[in-house]
């Protein structure tokens, strides 16, 4: 462990050596990972000797060849084909390796050149065009929270309230609140079955169980006599609602906490384990309401107001929760949405518009993965936007997407009124 802890800070102090020999370039080449933690490497014109780069684009199309057709997604490694997910450590510690050694290289002069050159081509000036030179710029992000959105779009704090005031009526709205969980338990359902059908770790077939359950007592909480229309529902002939044997949404918080506890230590399913915490955050605002279907029409609406009143006066602009209800809100989807490089925020000149720019990195150039790339993109960068106009902010925000891939074909790509840039990766 110490050796390992001497070579690694070796390894670090030279990342930050400009003027690096054969062995240094080997040795970094080596572990592209510590390289490209150290942020401040470089300042925005420095770039490695051009025979690192050298060395590594022959890795980086050994790897790109590999990978075709295999795409990392919102933390989950995908087949593109068909959209499977792909439970193998060497296949993902690859990816990390591949996408690693191309946030480097996006900073050599030739990548640099046709981005500037890209940039320059479309009709609005922004200054300065340079995008994805600094490091800084070409870190991954996860974007998780309200709170990482505002940072980077620069949101004082007097509109962050303003934000949460109004996203808060619109994402925790009773049918969405159930409509999310709903989608996390059965897309976690999905893993675990053939986990299951495989495996006879008793965790996995807990698991099931628990999820099982869950999904029962939302079925019951949302679509008790779903035969019936609901203005049309009798009240219970017992008007008088017994709330100590009534189910409460407490005993959903009870089976999340059983859950997080059977799965936090499988492998593959750590995605899920993190949004069942976040989700539980909610469940622990409205534990004491109750989840009951079967009491009449008038007694369920309460019930549904009273879930959303809770959740919009106690999920702040930080919940992680309230941003996961925004997801499903906008997306019909729960992850976290990822970016292989984070980018910035530009401003035009003399003109009040701003920029906001991001970038995928891709295994291979065949359509279905660059098209994933963009609305993966799309997905991330809306985010942005929203925040930016719901908040107030002065200028028009642009988006503009940028997807580097070895062997493709420069060219511009429009989708949903934003445009979005496809660079080579070569020498």
């Amino acid at each position: 462990m110490i050796m390992a802890y001497k070579h690694s800070q070796r390894l670090i102090f030279v990342c930050r050596v400009i003027h690096l020999n054969i062995t240094r370039c080997a040795a970094l080449y080596s572990n592209p990972m510590l390289y490209h933690c150290s942020e401040d490497s470089f300042d925005d014109q420095e770039r490695l000797p051009a025979d690192w780069y050298e060395k590594a684009f022959p890795k980086i199309k050994k790897l790109s060849c590999s990978l075709k057709n295999v795409d990392l997604i919102d933390g989950r490694l995908v087949n593109v084909n068909d959209d499977s997910t792909i439970l193998d450590e060497r296949i993902e510690q690859r990816m990390r390796i591949f996408k690693s050694l191309v946030r480097v290289f996006i900073g050599s002069s030739s990548v640099q050149r046709r981005v500037t050159e890209m940039a320059a081509s479309t009709t609005i000036n922004w200054q300065p065009q340079a995008c994805f030179r600094n490091s800084s710029e070409r870190e991954p992000m996860v974007v998780d929270s309200f709170t990482k959105v505002s940072n980077f779009l620069n949101v004082s704090a007097q509109q962050r309230k303003l934000v949460r005031h109004t996203i808060c009526p619109q994402a925790t709205q009773h049918h969405i609140w159930t409509g999310a969980l709903d989608h996390v338990l059965k897309e976690l359902k999905m893993e675990l079955d053939p986990l299951a059908h495989h495996s006879p770790n008793k965790g996995i077939k807990m698991g099931q169980q628990i999820v099982s359950s869950c999904l029962k007592f939302l079925n019951d909480a949302t679509n008790s006599n779903a035969h019936i229309t609901s203005w049309m529902r009798p009240a219970p002939l017992q008007r008088n609602v017994d709330s100590s044997t009534s189910p409460k949404w407490e005993d959903m918080l009870e089976m999340f906490t059983d859950l997080i506890g059977t799965l936090k230590d499988e492998k593959g399913l750590h995605q899920y384990v993190t949004k069942l915490e976040v989700m539980k955050e909610g469940l622990t605002q409205i534990r004491d309401v109750l989840a009951d279907k079967s009491i009449g029409f008038k007694e369920a609406k309460h019930q549904e107001s009273l879930v959303q009143k809770k959740l919009s006066k106690t999920l702040g602009h930080s919940s992680r929760c309230l941003f996961t209800l925004l997801l499903y809100y906008l997306f019909g989807h729960f992850r976290d949405v990822e970016v292989d490089l984070c980018g910035g925020l530009l401003k035009a000149v003399e003109k009040e518009k701003y920029l906001v720019f991001m970038g995928r990195i891709l295994s291979c150039d065949e359509e279905r993965t660059v098209w994933n790339g963009v609305r993966q993109l799309d997905r991330a960068m809306g985010l942005f936007k929203f925040v930016w106009e719901t908040a107030g902010m002065k200028g028009d925000l642009v988006l503009r997407g940028h997807l580097f891939c070895v062997g493709a074909e420069d060219r511009q790509l429009s989708y949903k009124g934003n445009v979005y840039l496809v660079h080579e990766i070569s020498l």
